[in-house]
């Protein structure tokens, strides 16, 4: 079975198709909140199995801590290349969505393993829980220096036209504390760490008990809301037009860089080659959902269709068609595997 015929990949192009034709297909809110919340779910159970079989290894925390470095300088990287072609506001924001991580990108590629037998840690999933919030701080306090002007903002490039600067909006009414307290708080954060910790308890016989629910239909479940996720990413490409060819060019290059570190960074710390290839997937993914959200909040003066334009219309269908199995053939090829 190639990647594009992969189930729940068909179904992401189906609604990508569908929203091109402008077809009233939709999937209710209310229904992709909970699918989105029982990926996560089923991802933490699996992940806490996984850990209560292998323990906390030297292997495992040494891929815990590349992910927290990961974390921290993917978006310090994004901003110092984004800062002169937009904005500060913008490029932070674009760099925290880009230093934050994919969910549903991180399950479809395990899946993706699974499929074709490369074994990889379930741990994993504390790598993607670990990756989430770094980004979102490091915009906050970017975005605190800037409005105090402690941090000059660079001049933005001209591309043939005016450049609009964004008016400076206030900022998030809970302050850096309310926002630290949301990013570490939200509920699918939440969901996904408390899962991990009843995996991890629950024992063989909770592990079957739970099987038909968080095992069974994963894949069908993961089917469904890649289709909601294709009908979303059709309505996303829209806020791309007209925008830099510089910025265009980062949402298809940053990818490919972050995994490239990961790659690295997997080879020095001698991690297995699925891992790796995960390790690879969370560098090269950008948040679409939950770090968009409290950057809405937090950075009201960066303008969102950029930043969610960028990530759901561009990087997240270039991870899922091609990406994932990319990442997975370089891996394979250097890991000998």
């Amino acid at each position: 079975m190639t990647a594009l015929l992969h189930p729940a990949v068909l179904f992401f192009l189906l609604g990508l198709f569908a929203g091109a034709v402008r077809s009233n297909l939709e999937i209710p809110a209310a229904i992709s909140r909970f699918l989105a919340l029982y990926l996560l779910m089923a991802l933490g159970l699996k992940g806490g199995q996984s850990l209560a079989v292998t323990g906390l290894t030297p292997e495992v925390i040494t891929t815990l801590k590349l992910s927290l470095l990961l974390a921290c300088v993917i978006p310090v990287i994004g901003f110092l290349a984004l800062r002169r072609v937009t904005h500060a506001y913008n490029a932070v924001s674009i760099a925290a969505t880009y230093g934050s991580v994919s969910a549903v990108t991180f399950i479809t590629a395990g899946e993706f393993l699974d499929v074709r037998g490369i074994p990889h840690g379930g741990y994993m999933a504390a790598c993607m829980a670990i990756m989430e919030s770094p980004a979102v701080i490091f915009a906050v306090v970017i975005a605190n220096l800037v409005r105090k002007g402690r941090m000059p903002d660079a001049r933005p490039l001209r591309y043939g036209g005016d450049v609009h600067l964004p008016t400076a909006g206030a900022p998030h009414k809970g302050g850096f504390l309310g926002v630290l307290h949301e990013s570490f708080t939200d509920g699918g954060q939440l969901l996904l760490l408390a899962s991990m910790l009843i995996g991890y308890l629950m024992g063989p016989e909770g592990a079957a008990a739970m099987k038909p629910f968080s095992a069974d239909l994963f894949t069908g479940m993961l089917a469904f809301f890649l289709l909601d996720m294709g009908l979303l990413t059709a309505k996303s490409i829209p806020a791309l037009k007209g925008q830099s060819v510089l910025l265009l060019g980062y949402a298809v290059t940053a990818p490919l860089l972050h995994a490239l570190i990961a790659l690295i960074l997997s080879a020095i710390g001698g991690l297995a080659a699925g891992d790796a290839i995960l390790l690879c997937v969370l560098a090269a993914s950008a948040s679409y959902i939950a770090v968009p959200a409290v950057l809405r909040e937090a950075i009201p003066e960066a303008d969102a269709s950029l930043y969610l334009g960028l990530s759901l219309g561009i990087t997240f269908p270039l991870n899922i068609l091609i990406g994932i199995p990319l990442y997975t053939a370089v891996v394979r090829f250097f890991w000998g595997v």
